[in-house]
């Protein structure tokens, strides 16, 4: 039986060389405020892409959109995964994993059961594969040795894990993470960056919302700053950070 990376890996040879994932002109308001303007982002098998900007400037609700939480308005783009249209698809149609700031755990349920949970209605496996998912994902992240502990008792770190080992469970070619480094000390984040870093090498692509700017300028591959709904920068992180409409609209002004 094919384990998740290499069902990942099959997957993405039969890509060829579009992108992954192609969001187009896509716009989101609610009700009368506009939220996303024209949003058209590329992004390749196994990259690690970093999203900045104010709170307000539309991250989350493109991460939403991307994962199937949110619908674009009505005819103002579409996203392909693999060169298909899943602008319409449900959350489990989508091989998008996704962690959201306040996206609860089952804190009644063990490590083990969330996991498990997972992999098999969020991701559709079938209880065999969901099985296999589960030990994997503990391994990668480091949560083996606590997968009989209920949520709840977990510290701030492991919680982060568990959120990133359900994630991986559902077998992802996309990775999302929206603000996952919150509340955690530098050395935790960068220990949480490690794991991502591995999730990276096995040909996942990592899309991330953050706040700490320092740690992920040493991992990031490329940048994307918003503001006001609309992408202003996109490419090498430094370039992208001596942007004058970057310093502008993220920075105040300031100096990186």
């Amino acid at each position: 039986m094919a384990t998740t990376t290499e069902t990942r890996l099959s997957h993405s040879a039969s890509s060829g060389a579009q992108p992954l994932l192609s969001i187009r002109a896509v716009a989101k308001s609610f009700g009368k405020n506009p939220v996303l303007r024209d949003i058209s982002l590329q992004i390749a098998e196994g990259e690690f892409l970093t999203i900045l900007g104010e709170s307000g400037s539309g991250k989350t609700t493109l991460l939403r959109i991307i994962a199937g939480m949110e619908l674009p308005d009505a005819g103002s783009g579409e996203i392909l995964f693999d060169g298909q249209d899943i602008s319409q698809a449900r959350i489990g149609e989508r091989r998008i994993g996704f962690v959201f700031q306040h996206y609860a755990l089952f804190k009644h349920m063990t490590v083990f059961e969330n996991i498990f949970t997972a992999a098999a209605h969020g991701g559709g496996l079938e209880r065999e594969r969901a099985y296999e998912a589960t030990i994997e994902s503990l391994a990668l992240t480091g949560m083996t040795a606590v997968a009989n502990r209920r949520a709840e008792t977990l510290g701030l770190i492991d919680r982060k894990r568990l959120e990133l080992a359900r994630a991986l469970a559902t077998n992802p070619a996309v990775l999302l993470l929206d603000e996952i480094g919150g509340g955690l000390t530098d050395a935790e984040a960068n220990e949480l960056v490690d794991i991502i870093l591995e999730l990276k090498a096995r040909g996942i692509a990592i899309v991330w919302i953050e706040h700490i700017v320092h740690i992920l300028l040493k991992v990031a591959e490329r940048l994307v700053c918003m503001d006001a709904g609309r992408i202003i920068a996109d490419g090498a992180p430094q370039s992208v950070m001596a942007d004058p409409r970057v310093i502008e609209a993220y920075l105040g002004g300031g100096v990186v």
